[in-house]
């Protein structure tokens, strides 16, 4: 009877451990998964943030040289205005 009741317990002992490394291998998988996905979202808004920054750059400069040319339009308009005739 002894004997039996520690086989019995040595084998709950062992079956919970099983168990045990089994829960620590779900959480490992799961820890990993998330790191995966982490590292593809930040790829992702990576480039995306490039790309918008390379739209701003382009537009930016567009709109200056837009300005500029309506500048120069409007220095010559006072040129001829002013040139002593």
């Amino acid at each position: 009877m002894k004997r039996l009741l520690n086989v019995l317990i040595a084998g709950a002992l062992v079956a919970g451990s099983a168990g045990f490394a089994s829960v620590q291998e779900g959480v490992k998988s799961t820890t990993k998964a998330v790191g995966e996905g982490t590292k593809k979202a930040a790829k992702s808004t990576e480039k995306a943030a490039k790309s918008t920054a390379k739209t701003t750059k382009k537009t930016t400069k567009k709109a200056i040289n837009k300005g500029a040319k309506g500048t120069q339009k409007g220095a010559a308009t006072v040129e001829e205005k002013t040139a002593p005739k």
